[in-house]
């Protein structure tokens, strides 16, 4: 018994140099929840990132509101991303291609992430970086449609679902999605989530017509008969029948 004991203690005392590396080796993060003074719509919020630290922002805002943000930071290797609800990687911005300001009209209702980090090549050299964050959310949001009026599926916040055509971007054919659909009036104003394995798209309709969405790439559409056929860039495509987002 005793050389069990003294077995696995040695292959414990083997494992944990390796674990340790591991956690250095794992980005720093830290998460901080942003609160606008009383009476305001926006705030100022000054911090420092070092290394491959990063530090997420989050931000509660609903869809129809409009989300401005800029960095002026010490570095010019600091940069910020901009995740949607429920990302943890995929960004709907991506401040190191576009610029350190973004400003878009939200798609849907959650917290919005603002992910300040610095590029590679500073992170290795174990850089920082001073910086300054202004963000502000203005506009009135477009609440969904009550339960009474429109009834939604039982324990979700979606009104109606419906099997679509779409393409994305892991898998360029024609294939059947699953779509579902937050309605915020009755002319045609509605978030259309679309899922995927471990992937989903918002986009925001309002009176009929797709305005954005939480992709990164160019918005466009065209009409088919009944339905809105939404282009995100080149590689999303998403056939939207008009009864999922009015409710016929």
């Amino acid at each position: 018994m005793n050389r069990n004991f003294a077995a696995i203690a040695a292959a414990l005392m083997l494992v944990q140099p390796i674990l340790e590396k591991m956690a250095i080796a794992q980005p720093a993060a830290r998460t901080e929840q942003v609160k606008f003074p009383k009476n305001t719509t926006s705030t100022v919020i000054k911090g420092q990132v070092k290394g491959d630290q990063f530090i997420d922002y989050r931000v509660s805002a609903s869809a129809g509101q409009t989300l401005a943000v800029s960095l002026k930071p010490s570095n010019p290797q600091n940069y910020f991303n901009v995740l949607p609800p429920g990302s943890n990687d995929a960004g709907m911005f991506n401040g190191s291609i576009f610029g350190n300001n973004f400003k878009g009209l939200l798609p849907t209702d959650g917290d919005y992430t603002l992910r300040v980090y610095l590029m590679r090549p500073a992170a290795r050299h174990n850089e920082s970086s001073n910086y300054t964050l202004t963000i502000g959310v203005t506009g009135k949001p477009l609440a969904p449609v009550l339960a009474k009026t429109d009834a939604l599926i039982p324990g979700t916040p979606f009104h109606a679902s419906a099997k679509i055509s779409c393409t994305y971007y892991l898998d360029p054919k024609l294939r059947e999605c699953e779509a579902f659909v937050i309605r915020r009036g009755f002319d045609g104003t509605a978030t259309v989530e679309v899922r995927w394995p471990n992937f989903k798209r918002n986009i925001l309709f309002v009176k009929g017509k797709p305005v954005a969405s939480d992709s990164s790439e160019k918005l466009s559409t065209m009409r088919q008969g009944d339905l809105s056929i939404v282009s995100l860039g080149t590689a999303e495509q998403f056939h939207i029948p008009d009864v999922l987002v009015t409710g016929g």
